[in-house]
């Protein structure tokens, strides 16, 4: 049989994680890439960007979202716009009747997260956002857990940390987090536990099947000048209560390029009644070290001096780090996973839904940081 081919609209272009959805969805035989869009009041170093993926992906580019989204062969939207503008631009395209692939983390608005599920579920349209979870060292962690082998589980601790950036430029002192979170993804820094800590506290959800009822954080400015100056945490602790008392603990956020020898440490300790498991994306590996000159970080990108994205990283001219080599390559699935979804007509296992119990979670941290108490959860609606 002919494979499915989907339309696919990409909302957001350069600096932003579009930059390898767009790839990832173009090398794929269902998809056909069909143009980059946005809304119409976005800044001119914006729409700049948005048309310059659109110029690399041989598509065009709609200025105007409404007249893209009446497009008929549109059947999925990629969402890659800024935290503060994805979850109107995502009920939008839900109400449109359109498939959504959905950047994390969600939204950082509780009424914009529960409008989109509820646009979600109106339109009967499927939706997934963006994590590791397709990666082959989490589903095997997915498969011990659900196999009963470590019997119940009774904790998980989770260490998520990016190392890009040059540090040790910050002034670590005290500061006071802000309620709600303001300011989530700038040019030069991004609030880390939101940007980093979705990961570890979305996989959680997803490896256990409980939801979060009691959350404790604390954020702070321990590694980047560019945080500090913008008062956006670059570290984040979470001590939080699953259903069924499941105790749990995540630390997240970034460090330097040179904290480690990867691009990012991520790992869980899963405690249960009968076992401890230590999953690893770098575990097994393979150690290399020879007389070849010692990795070095790139100089910092004027407009993305953090190297949030893979454009100015190639400007930059960043080398892939050579020493730990993973047996198992860290596979990316995500897009195919979802399209295997549209295909068997079935729900992602990190739909919309399940994002904004995250978003929900995440809110309820930045809470708990600026007050210094225990934050319950749900969170009350107005």
């Amino acid at each position: 049989m002919a494979e499915k081919r989907y339309g696919v609209l990409l909302i957001t272009g350069g600096q932003t994680h579009q930059e390898t959805y767009a790839l990832a969805f173009a090398a794929d035989p269902r998809v056909r890439l069909l143009a980059v869009s946005d809304e119409t009041n976005i800044s001119a170093r914006r729409r700049t960007l948005n048309e310059r993926l659109a110029k690399q992906l041989n598509i065009s580019y709609i200025p105007d979202i409404r007249e893209a989204l009446e497009n008929k062969e549109v059947a999925v939207v990629s969402i890659c716009a800024e935290p503060e503008r994805r979850g109107r631009i995502a009920e939008r395209c839900a109400q449109a009747g359109k498939h959504l692939y959905l950047d994390k983390s969600l939204c950082p608005r509780l009424d914009e997260a529960d409008r989109l599920v509820a646009a979600v579920d109106q339109a009967k349209v499927k939706s997934h956002m963006y994590t590791f979870m397709t990666q082959p060292w989490l589903q095997r962690l997915r498969q011990l857990v659900r196999s009963g082998l470590l019997g119940e589980i009774r904790a998980i601790h989770a260490d998520c940390f990016f190392a890009k950036g040059h540090p040790g430029t910050a002034r670590p002192d005290r500061r006071r987090e802000e309620f709600p979170p303001q300011r989530h993804q700038l040019i030069e820094a991004k609030r880390e536990l939101d940007n980093v800590g979705v990961y570890p506290l979305a996989h959680i959800h997803w490896l256990t099947g409980k939801k979060f009822v009691r959350v404790w954080a604390r954020t702070a400015n321990y590694f980047f000048r560019e945080h500090h100056k913008h008062n956006i945490e670059d570290f984040g602790l979470v001590s939080a209560e699953l259903e069924e008392g499941i105790t749990v603990t995540v630390a997240a956020g970034r460090f330097g390029w040179t904290t480690h020898p990867g691009a990012a440490m991520h790992r869980y300790m899963v405690i249960g009644t009968r076992g401890t498991y230590l999953a690893d994306a770098w575990r097994p590996r393979i150690e290399v070290y020879t007389n070849e000159p010692p990795w070095t970080p790139p100089a910092a990108h004027p407009e993305d001096p953090m190297a949030f994205w893979q454009s100015t990283m190639e400007v930059t001219h960043a080398r892939p780090k050579m020493v730990w080599w993973p047996l198992e390559p860290l596979a990316e699935r995500d897009v195919a996973y979802f399209l295997d979804c549209l295909d068997a007509n079935r729900e992602s296992e990190m739909s919309v839904r399940e994002a904004a119990h995250i978003a929900e979670v995440l809110l309820a941290a930045y809470k708990s940081a600026s007050t210094g108490q225990v934050v319950a959860l749900p969170l009350p609606r107005k």
